[in-house]
């Protein structure tokens, strides 16, 4: 766990980053708080924390005495949101510092490419 961040928020974006991976598949049932909880070593509070907020934005539903899914189109939600925000985080901040060394788009990918290479 990051010491610098809500436990609530890493134990979603651990969920989360399972249903992206496909480890955790539509329509599959997610771990329990308790589970999470006693994985994580963390209080099982903070766990049920991190469940509602997946909950709240629709990525995992309630089925009344089972547990918690992954629900329909989760994936594909989460994979968008995703590229937003890589593109807010990475790809505007690289454009603009490209533009400022001069640098123009095909170079840009030019140098992209080179470093796949690598």
């Amino acid at each position: 766990m990051d010491e610098g961040r809500p436990i609530f928020l890493q134990i979603a974006e651990r969920i989360e980053n399972d249903i992206i991976s496909g480890a955790l598949p539509e329509d599959t049932q997610a771990p329990s708080t308790n589970e999470l909880a006693a994985f994580l070593r963390v209080n099982p509070a903070t766990a049920g924390k991190g469940i509602n907020r997946l909950v709240d934005e629709g990525t995992l539903i309630k089925r009344r005495g089972i547990g918690m899914f992954v629900a329909e189109g989760a994936r594909a939600r989460l994979v968008a949101i995703r590229r937003e925000q890589f593109t807010a985080q990475y790809v505007a901040p690289l454009l603009a510092e490209a533009a400022k060394l001069g640098i123009s788009g095909a170079q840009l990918a030019d140098m992209i490419r080179e470093g796949e290479k690598a």
